[in-house]
């Protein structure tokens, strides 16, 4: 087996051994690379006890490097492949995940606490993984999604694909499936990140959407083909769907949401984070709105525009949203001062307009012919008038 296999192998392996973000595991492959961390473990010498604990757990179920040569096979049948630190796939785009060995301010959860980078990656699907994340954007929220939580993610997911950004969401039911859909629909590429092995469709009612993505896009796990999704695993992926990419969207929310997670790790890693407001009468925006209460680094965002704004480079800027233009958009103080003392009805006399006006006459007249040219004044035999909307003026 070669130096290349055999540290595939060994990463694997202690994917299986201790579940992914494991600080304690991370750093013994840091210090003694994966093959000796492997032994290490396996011969009881992790160096704290819960460790211990963990491996010895696992161990009675099976042989790890039994179990990790297993997952390998079932992964070749399945068309999938294994990623490690050195292979093509994983250059600079993906490196950026090492922001993960940051600690959540506040952090008392271990799941909040045990984050450090994957090991390696499960990938099914046609791209490379690196080139998939490169220009890539996240688009989460909630399962329960209200009918405009699917609008503005369906609508994100398919803009953001149609500018050649990768949508990077979990698979999930509601704003997750919207957001893949959206980018399916535009031809573009899109990544689900799992909480499972990349061969199960979890949730089921979404396995025809996982089949889509496999043939066009990637579907990627830091656990092996038949792992389960586990409650505490969604929890873990969150934190490569918010490293991995240049920004996340939260779309809804509600009060505690996994999505509000993912965005709280986006700040922290210094992500783009972005918030679309809803409703405030919907409980699906509850948790979004607190976003944008507690975290001054969130950015409310409408609409495509605003998000690209975010995550492009700069000169990328959203135009300020603005009604149609009007005439009297040109005008200046005094030209406005004239025709907000035209009367409503009846014609006025340059005398009496320039007193309504409180201006010269002189600069009445001076301001009168372009109000003529600009059609919001039309002249009488008897003095002036406010012209009447096309609208009104071609009516029978």
């Amino acid at each position: 087996m070669s130096t290349h296999e055999d540290s595939t192998l060994a990463r694997v392996a202690l994917t299986w051994l201790a579940e992914p973000g494991t600080r304690s595991v991370h750093r013994l492959v840091d210090e003694l690379g994966p093959v000796a961390a492997l032994d290490l473990l396996l011969d009881g010498g992790a160096p704290q006890e819960g460790l211990r604990d963990s491996v010895a757990a696992r161990s009675r179920a099976g042989d790890a490097r039994a179990v990790a040569a297993e997952a390998l096979r079932l992964a070749d049948r399945l068309g999938a492949r294994v990623v490690i630190p050195g292979d093509d796939e994983w250059p600079a785009p993906v490196e950026q995940l090492r922001d993960l060995h940051l600690r959540l301010p506040g952090a008392q959860r271990r799941v909040d606490i045990e984050t450090a980078p994957p090991l390696c990656f499960w990938v099914r699907g046609p791209w490379p993984l690196a080139g998939a994340l490169e220009r890539s954007v996240a688009v989460v929220g909630a399962r329960a999604a209200t009918p405009y939580g699917i609008h503005v993610a369906t609508d994100l997911g398919y803009g953001l694909a149609d500018r050649d950004w990768t949508v990077v969401s979990g698979g999930a039911f509601g704003i997750d499936a919207a957001a893949h859909r959206g980018a399916l629909n535009a031809g573009g590429l899109t990544v689900a990140v799992l909480a499972c092995g990349v061969d199960r469709a979890y949730p089921m009612g979404n396995a025809a959407l996982f089949d889509r993505i496999a043939d066009t896009g990637l579907l990627v796990s830091e656990w092996p083909p038949g792992a389960e999704p586990l409650r505490p695993r969604f929890l873990i992926r969150n934190r490569v769907i918010a490293a991995g990419t240049r920004g996340t969207v939260l779309v809804e929310a509600a009060a505690r949401s996994g999505a509000t997670q993912t965005t709280r790790r986006a700040i922290a890693l210094n992500r783009r984070a972005m918030v679309v407001p809803g409703p405030v009468t919907s409980a699906m925006s509850v948790g979004a709105h607190e976003m944008l209460r507690e975290q001054p680094e969130a950015r409310l965002v409408t609409g495509l525009a605003q998000v690209l704004e975010e995550v492009g480079r700069i000169g990328e800027l959203a135009p300020v949203p603005r009604g149609p233009d009007r005439p009297a958009d040109l005008l200046d103080d005094d030209a406005r001062a004239i025709v907000e003392a035209m009367p409503r009805r009846g014609t006025v006399g340059v005398d009496a307009l320039a007193a309504r006006a409180g201006l010269a006459v002189r600069t009445v007249l001076r301001k009168l012919s372009m109000l003529e040219e600009l059609a919001l004044l039309v002249r009488r035999d008897d003095g002036y008038a406010l012209a009447r909307p096309p609208n009104r003026a071609n009516r029978s």
